[in-house]
């Protein structure tokens, strides 16, 4: 793909995000996109929402458990990159109505990274030692594509179909944990949805910050210290509307909630 085609795209893509509206599948058009073309166009997309004063706090790994690969028909993990516009705190009233068009909420696992982590060659034990702590978290996923027919260079193409999200207040050691057998308990407007464990996430959350290092470490890029990096949903994806109000509870790390406006 051109240079030229490739910043076209993400230049639609950046329209789409602020205009609040859909585009056709990136893949109907352009049948022979690659991965890299996809990656390519997401940066370009990042640099238009830098220039606008965003700023990058971290970066994120999506499509990771079953039943979110059956549900999107995207079967391997996606990335992309999360900025200070998109981070709320539990408790907050977040804007979907506003910011979003077509979401769903998710229930993860966030890492905070005391140092950086660079691939390849990143271990699960090379992430438990880079990681400060772990909250909480609900991942608010979109899509700009048309009613989420993607394919896997389209979500990488659209910032890994990210949204918003929202991190618990309560921190936990990770190295006290067992993260692939902790429980998640996801209630909606206080009655139970969904209910996963780490275990859901490629096997382990640990799993898939190791993956995210080591795959963008083949574009040149690192996990860098003091950043959030979200490893990933352990339940199944859950359209959110203004009004509705989620928690997500999470053995020994702790919960998150938030209040969609």
């Amino acid at each position: 793909m051109t240079p030229e085609r490739i910043a076209q795209l993400g230049d639609e893509l950046h329209a789409a995000l602020r205009g609040k509206r859909v585009v056709a599948p990136l893949t109907e058009r352009e049948p022979g996109i690659s991965i890299e073309d996809a990656y390519a166009i997401s940066l370009h997309l990042l640099g238009r929402r830098l220039a606008e004063g965003e700023r990058i706090i971290g970066k994120k790994i999506g499509v990771t458990s079953h039943a979110v690969q059956r549900m999107l028909g995207v079967f391997q993990p996606d990335f992309g990159y999360l900025t200070d516009r998109m981070c709320y705190r539990s408790g907050d009233e977040m804007p979907i109505g506003r910011e979003l068009i077509q979401p769903r909420a998710e229930g993860e696992i966030a890492f905070v990274l005391r140092h950086a982590l660079r691939g390849p060659g990143v271990t699960e034990d090379d992430v438990l030692a880079a990681t400060s702590h772990v909250v909480a978290c609900f991942e608010i996923v979109d899509s700009r594509v048309r009613d989420w027919k993607i394919k896997i260079q389209d979500t990488v193409a659209d910032n890994a179909s990210s949204g918003l999200f929202v991190l618990g207040e309560e921190r936990a050691d990770p190295r006290d944990l067992d993260l692939v057998a902790c429980t998640m308990e996801v209630e909606k407007n206080g009655k139970p949805l969904s209910r996963g464990t780490g275990a859901a996430a490629l096997g382990s959350p640990l799993t898939c910050v190791a993956w995210l290092a080591n795959t963008l470490g083949g574009f040149g890029v690192g996990l860098e210290a003091g950043e959030i990096i979200l490893s990933g949903s352990l339940v199944p994806l859950e359209p959110v509307a203004a009004g509705d109000e989620m928690r997500c509870t999470i053995a020994g790390i702790g919960s998150v909630a938030v209040r969609f406006v």
